[in-house]
């Protein structure tokens, strides 16, 4: 089963710590570290962390694009840049070591013209028939429809390719009304796409599993945060707890959540295996400092605790 992921809205994460923030002063930080990012790269890497293979596409331009690729090359990922005349946006995360604190400031990113968001869309839709799993995450840059995953899931049923969508508001809305095999948004978006302020208890459930049986999508997890995920498919609905461990960072747990999903489903695992496979990869990223993702060991050995329950 064939893997690739899309990041319409990459970035480079830089991360670094200082020892107090304060305002106005001049903090002196820690020399930063320098990571690829963005949704679907951060599921690759994810993937890669886990023993799986994966293809990346994503939009890039400027130094900061040219700087991502040679991340991505030095951390050995298959991927594939579409150049744009923008440049492709940096994040910054600061640990502020007295309090454990984390400071995550996020980029709009570049505008991209319609001939390159176009060309995107071209890229992927012939990668399509060699594709058996398309995971298209994160938020749309500036320039890009927001019906740009419906089109995609358009393709991605032509093709017979299963599409997973992480991504929020509108966006994620048009992506489901034109049908999506899976989608993972947290409570205040799956409480935004079902028209809802807030949603709670058995009406969580209740939605999640009228998503499915109206073929929206075949599957609905929901990230409940530390308390795990609510799962919805054809079977019926679950709650999966996630493991308690130590608290480092929350960066890129979602993104190896979906990637402990797809890895499983893609090696003919079953929905509950690939859950918890799914949750034992995002408690084990939340175990890692700054960005970096999931480790392998710590996935394995989190997965057989949560298969005992």
């Amino acid at each position: 089963m064939k893997i690739a992921t899309l990041t319409m809205n990459p970035a480079i994460d830089k991360s670094s710590a200082v020892a107090q923030v304060v305002a106005e002063w001049k903090l002196r930080c820690d020399p930063p570290a320098y990571e690829p990012g963005g949704g679907g790269i951060n599921v690759s890497r994810a993937l890669r962390n886990l023993g799986g293979d994966s293809l990346a596409f994503y939009p890039a331009g400027g130094l900061a694009g040219r700087m991502l690729c040679d991340l991505l090359d030095r951390e050995g990922l298959d991927h594939r840049a579409i150049s744009i005349a923008g440049v492709t946006r940096e994040n910054f995360t600061v640990l502020e070591k007295s309090t454990g604190r984390q400071y995550r400031f996020g980029m709009p990113g570049p505008t991209l013209q319609d001939a390159e968001w176009r060309r995107c869309l071209e890229a992927i839709s012939n990668l399509l028939p060699r594709i058996d799993y398309l995971v298209a995450s994160g938020r749309l840059p500036p320039g890009v429809p927001e019906n740009f995953y419906g089109q995609l899931a358009r393709l991605a049923k032509e093709h017979d390719t299963r599409l997973i969508v992480d991504t929020s508001g509108e966006a994620l809305r048009l992506a489901v009304k034109e049908g999506v095999f899976l989608i993972k948004p947290n409570l205040r978006e799956f409480a935004e796409l079902t028209g809802r302020k807030e949603v709670n208890g058995l009406q969580e459930e209740h939605l999640a599993q009228e998503l499915v049986s109206t073929n929206k999508c075949e599957m609905v997890v929901v990230s409940l945060g530390a308390a795990g995920v609510l799962v919805a498919s054809a079977a019926g609905t679950e709650r999966v707890r996630a493991p308690l461990v130590p608290k480092k960072s929350k960066v890129g747990a979602g993104d190896s959540t979906v990637a402990g999903i797809v890895l499983a489903l893609a090696r003919g695992k079953s929905w509950r295996e690939a859950v918890r496979l799914g949750v034992a990869a995002g408690a084990a990223a939340v175990m890692t400092p700054g960005t970096e993702l999931c480790c392998r060991e710590d996935v394995e050995r989190l997965y057989e605790q949560l298969m005992q329950r």
